[in-house]
């Protein structure tokens, strides 16, 4: 060979390098989901407003929470200004002053309200005591299963004590195991008859 042909096959090594080493990038690329941030996309990135900011929330909350209550006061407000407004004094001296068929129509609306707030009384008693018979009822329960679940458990924890009993050599003893057995057989048993 010559020192030509030692410098081809040199070169032909390289290139081949290259290739796959170019090859490698690409796919760690597309791998990884593109090229990476320059340095100034990545600080604009950062700089952007469109991300979760829970403390931006947490004002933009305040801000809904104050306008509401300023909302509720300037209501009220206009409600007392009403209430000492004289021309509401005025109106109420015209309506006592109008015929006495305006008076009873008034009476029978007033004995309707009187009555519908009645039966909404009554209406909002037997809907809370609906609720309160479900709650004790869904407590009832509550307390049934919890008893049961700490009999079981006492009953676990009984059983567990015999079986885990050892002789005096480290030997179980056999007369719990054997309890626990016949136990078990006379249960399915029983299981089987009743189905």
């Amino acid at each position: 060979m010559t020192k030509h042909d030692n410098e081809r096959n040199y070169n032909d090594e390289e290139r081949k390098k290259r290739m796959t080493m170019t090859k490698n990038k690409k796919r760690n690329i597309s791998r990884l989901g593109g090229s990476g941030l320059s340095l100034d996309a990545f600080a604009n990135a950062k700089s952007n407003n469109s991300q979760y900011n829970p403390s931006l929330i947490k004002k933009q909350r305040e801000l809904y929470k104050n306008a509401k209550n300023v909302q509720k006061y300037r209501k009220m407000l206009k409600q007392q200004n009403q209430h000492n407004d004289p021309s509401v004094a005025e109106r109420h001296v015209e309506n006592l002053n109008e015929p006495e068929e305006d008076n009873k129509d008034k009476n029978e609306r007033r004995k309707r309200k009187k009555d519908s707030a009645f039966s909404l009384e009554e209406l909002y008693k037997k809907q809370h005591e609906e609720k309160e018979k479900e709650r004790m009822e869904r407590e009832a329960i509550f307390q049934e299963k919890k008893e049961q679940r700490e009999k079981a458990e006492a009953h676990r924890k009984t059983l567990r004590q015999k079986m885990l009993k050892k002789t005096r050599k480290g030997q179980p003893v056999m007369k719990y195991r054997i309890e626990h057995l016949l136990e078990t057989i006379q249960s399915s048993a029983k299981n089987a008859a009743g189905n």
